[in-house]
């Protein structure tokens, strides 16, 4: 995977996210505040828009996207979103060329820096339910069709879980039997992932 790769996969993921914007601010507006899909449109819209425009390696794209992400998509997953890939762009700094399990490197330190800042963990109904699993599987050399199976095993795995943090919290039980809107977006990430660029 090049800088160009990466470009790609950030504008299959921002049609993704424009594609399902609706369906998941109706998720959303069912266990949550109603503006999950408005903040990943427009969150991966200008992260795309940073990275297309971007000069220098991955870990420079990933940074510029970083901070137009930031800016427009002021919300708690889309600070979620930001650390990931701030932390990414620390980890393949300097890199023209990275593999998918070094990509998966990266975003499990992306995880891990979430859930320290964050305070949250893997069980708790959350988008690292689905991300988690599928970093792990790149990292372990897995290809891009497994890693969005584990996302999709992931997410569907919320169903079953309690809500601890943010608005979703409150509705405690009513959110038993839905899968949580993060979980659904990191889902949705990796199978744009998976069909741009196939079972890589």
């Amino acid at each position: 995977m090049n800088r160009d790769s990466v470009i790609r996969g950030l504008e299959a993921i921002s049609r993704c996210m424009d594609d399902n914007r609706e369906m998941l601010i109706e998720l959303d507006s069912r266990n949550g505040d109603g503006d999950l899909g408005i903040s990943m449109s427009e969150g991966f819209r200008a992260a795309y828009a940073a990275a297309a425009s971007s000069e220098g390696n991955i870990g420079r794209l990933l940074k510029q996207a970083a901070f137009s992400l930031n800016e427009a998509a002021p919300s708690s997953l889309g600070t979620i979103t930001t650390i990931i890939l701030m932390t990414m762009a620390g980890q393949l700094a300097g890199m023209d060329e990275v593999s998918l399990s070094q990509l998966g490197e990266a975003m499990t330190a992306g995880l891990e820096k979430v859930m320290e800042r964050t305070g949250s963990a893997p069980g708790e109904k959350t988008i690292l339910d689905a991300l988690i699993p599928a970093a792990e599987t790149l990292a372990n050399g897995g290809s891009l069709q497994e890693s969005a199976a584990a996302a999709a095993a992931g997410a569907e795995s919320t169903k079953d879980m309690l809500p601890v943090h943010g608005r979703a919290a409150y509705y405690g039980d009513k959110g038993l039997g839905l899968e949580d809107g993060g979980a659904v977006a990191g889902k949705l990430a990796f199978e744009a992932l998976e069909k741009e660029f196939g079972g890589i």
